[in-house]
């Protein structure tokens, strides 16, 4: 088992690379508004909930995955773009909560899917997946260590 994960912030594509592993990227962690994922029989979880990822409206997702899950944790008002997304095999794009009248950010899948899914958690279940991991349980201790609010609750409440 393996785990390879580059990433890179500002206007770079971030890739994020996992082989038989699970990879996490939860709080403030980027500024970019492009993202690279190749996943193999692992799982991603991404946080896009930033108010400071860069770019208008858009953010870009682009995936190369076998036998994988990606979780994507986006804002309540989040519009998910499917149409630019090759599949192969069994797989979707799970939103359960998905609002009809969404307006905010867009975010556009692209790319190819083999046997993968994507699963789209938005504002109170998203901030439940960030809070049942193992880097809030870091985040909030180095939080009361410093007398701030964790930033994986909201990434809105990172230092600047």
């Amino acid at each position: 088992m393996n785990a390879i994960d580059t990433t890179s912030t500002g206007a770079d594509t971030v890739k994020i690379h996992t082989d038989h592993a699970t990879t996490k990227h939860l709080g403030d962690w980027t500024h970019s508004s492009s993202f690279e994922v190749k996943a193999r029989y692992g799982s991603v979880v991404i946080d896009l909930r930033s108010p400071w990822i860069e770019g208008e409206q858009e953010i870009v997702v682009h995936a190369d995955l076998d036998h994988a899950m990606v979780k994507l944790l986006v804002p309540e008002d989040a519009v998910i773009d499917q149409t630019a997304l090759a599949w192969t095999g069994r797989g979707r794009v799970k939103d359960m909560a998905r609002p009809q009248d969404a307006a905010g950010r867009v975010i556009r899948l692209t790319g190819s899917s083999t046997k993968s899914e994507f699963r789209i958690h938005r504002g109170g279940i998203a901030v439940l997946s960030a809070l049942f991991s193992r880097e809030f349980f870091e985040d909030a201790k180095q939080a009361h260590r410093e007398g701030r609010t964790p930033t994986l609750l909201d990434p809105g409440n990172a230092p600047r």
